[in-house]
Order: structure tokens, then C-alpha cells, then sequence
């Protein structure tokens, strides 16, 4: 794994941490096939349950580097899109753990993730019409998924940043903590779902994610498709056994 993004694994909790701190953790060729690298591990790694994405030095991630895309580098990975992530979102649980800025393709990673939780202090924007560019590694297709459509052409027109009491407020992210907490408030998180069954944890973060585009004819059809395997699976059994005998429950995943 390249230095510039480094994986920790500790409890079924993978920490990946985006560090190129002296350029504010932009994103360039080296960091995009780090992190590409580290959601594959996660995704097919089974001691792996969730994962947190974060940034070093007290900043999640001021998006690509504009240095080196004028230079013709171009953070992108074939089939996974900028950063390694924004086309190609783990299918287990992801959490953005952001303090300063996440802007640009670091909003863009952000809008990824499944739950954000972010420092008081922390700024989201999509700023690149003010450089003549737009936020086309997910920001102009997400926000409108993600916010009230006029806040969402706000930001995409504007450029302005939004701080994280209004991004709470419209339901952008989970949590506001005192600066320099996000990380903590986050393993929090990711340790909450760690401990639940994994098939049924992955399985049921695809049909929150998929079902948006099913209408209402096949939604429980398809949903049901999906969530067979886990009423049928050896977790069911051990959790169910496990509540009647007051212990934790060993889960296998299956």
C-alpha cells in the first residue's frame, strides 16, 4: 500500500487515512490507486466489517490536485472513478470521519461513504465552477439525492461552502462532534456495526442504496431476492440463539 493512503484493520474495523498533508490531502494518481486498493481489501476481506475513511493532519480532503492535473495527471481508476471510489462504493458499511475541509472531490468522497460525521468546524462545497471546472466525480449526481433540490443547484451554481450545522440540519451527515473528535464519534459508529451480523449488515445497506430506483410494484420483490440469503443463513439461527442464552453472538458471515 502506498504511503499516501494508510490501512489499519483493528476489531473487523478498517481505518483508511488519505495522507499527502503538506498538499491538505489532495487527491492525485498515487492516493486514487491507494485507496482503490484499500475498498478492494475491504470488500474481500472477511475479518473486515466496516470501514472508516478519514483524512490526516485535521483535514478530510481538499479534492483533486490541481497541481498535477495541469501537469495531465488524471486521479481517476478505470471502472472506479476519481479517487478509486466515487463509481465503485464498497459493499460493506463506510463511514467519512471529516474535520476541516471536505471539498470538491473531497466532497465527492465523502457523498460516497454511508455516514458522515464531521467536527463542528468542518466546511463541504463543491467549489470547481469557481476554477472553470464542475464536480462531475458524483457531486451534481449525488447532492440531488442528498439535499433539498434548490440547496443542492446552490452549492453545484455557487461554489459556496456549507458548514457542518446547516449540512446536519438538511441531513448530509449523522453527527457533529467538538473539533478534532470525528474519528472517535466514527469508531463509535463502526463498532456498533462491527458487532452486528455481517450478511445482514452488507445485504441491508444494498437495499437501502438500490431501492431508490424500484418502484412500488417490485420494491418487495426485489427486496426480498436480496434479503433471502440472510433469513436462511447460519447468523439467523446464531442470533437468535444467542438472545435466548444472553451471550454475545459468534457470527460467521453465513
Amino acid at each position: 500500500m502506498s504511503d499516501v493512503v494508510i490501512t489499519e484493520v483493528n476489531e473487523g474495523v478498517m481505518t483508511i487515512t488519505l495522507n499527502r498533508p503538506e498538499a491538505k490531502n489532495a487527491v492525485n494518481l498515487a492516493m486514487a490507486e491507494g485507496l482503490a486498493a484499500a475498498i478492494i481489501e475491504l470488500d474481500s476481506n472477511d475479518d473486515i466489517r466496516v470501514a472508516i475513511l478519514t483524512g490526516s493532519n485535521n483535514t478530510f480532503c481538499s479534492g483533486m490536485d490541481l497541481k498535477a492535473f495541469v501537469s495531465g495527471e488524471v486521479p481517476y481508476i478505470k471502472d472506479r472513478g476519481f479517487g478509486g471510489l466515487t463509481e465503485a462504493p464498497p459493499a460493506k458499511p463506510l463511514i467519512a470521519a471529516v474535520e476541516g475541509y471536505a471539498l470538491a472531490g473531497g466532497c465527492e468522497l465523502a457523498m460516497v461513504c454511508d455516514l458522515i460525521v464531521a467536527a463542528e468546524t468542518a466546511k463541504f462545497g463543491v467549489p470547481e465552477v469557481k476554477r472553470g471546472l464542475a464536480a462531475g466525480a458524483g457531486g451534481l449526481l449525488r447532492f440531488p439525492r442528498q439535499l433539498p433540490y434548490r440547496v443542492a443547484m446552490e452549492l453545484a451554481l455557487t461554489g459556496d461552502f456549507m458548514d457542518a450545522a446547516r449540512a446536519k440540519d438538511l441531513g448530509f451527515i449523522n453527527q457533529t462532534v467538538p473539533e478534532g473528535e470525528a474519528f472517535a464519534a466514527a469508531q463509535g459508529l463502526a463498532a456498533k456495526i462491527a458487532g452486528n451480523g455481517p450478511l445482514a449488515v452488507k445485504l441491508s445497506k444494498q437495499v437501502v442504496r438500490d431501492s431508490e430506483d424500484w418502484s412500488t410494484g417490485e420494491m418487495f420483490g426485489r427486496q426480498q431476492d436480496i434479503l433471502q440469503p440472510v433469513f436462511t443463513s447460519e447468523d439467523a439461527i446464531e442470533g437468535a440463539m444467542a438472545f435466548a442464552e444472553k451471550r454475545a453472538p459468534n457470527w460467521k458471515g453465513r
